[in-house]
């Protein structure tokens, strides 16, 4: 499923062979906010994990294969600027979404050509 422009990666900093950071932002047009809740939307935890997917794919030229841990600490609001920085730690890619200085997110993830 293809979204606006404006909701992918529009920042790729400090990007090296193990680690990657993006920055990443979900309009308040996303088709998964009206029932996630209505009248308080929130970025539901799957859609952030479709943008670490594509962070692996644009860093690595990887599919996410497996999550092997994945921890949802703090809500992203739609419109709300978040990094998402890909970490290679010993052969285990660690992922953390963060807004500002509050981590949103974070876990582990294994990818494959």
């Amino acid at each position: 499923m293809q979204y606006p422009q404006r909701q992918t990666y529009v920042d790729q900093r400090n990007s090296s062979d193990n680690r990657y950071r993006a920055a990443v932002c979900v309009p308040h047009e996303h088709p998964c906010l009206p029932g996630h809740f209505p009248g308080h939307p929130l970025v539901p935890g799957v859609v952030l994990l479709q943008h670490v997917a594509k962070a692996l794919r644009d860093w690595r030229e990887q599919r996410l294969t497996r999550v092997l841990e994945a921890k949802f600490l703090a809500p992203l609001h739609p419109g709300e600027q978040a990094e998402l920085e890909l970490d290679d730690v010993a052969g285990r890619i660690r992922f953390e979404v963060r807004r500002e200085s509050v981590v949103v997110a974070r876990g582990v993830i294994e990818g494959a050509a």
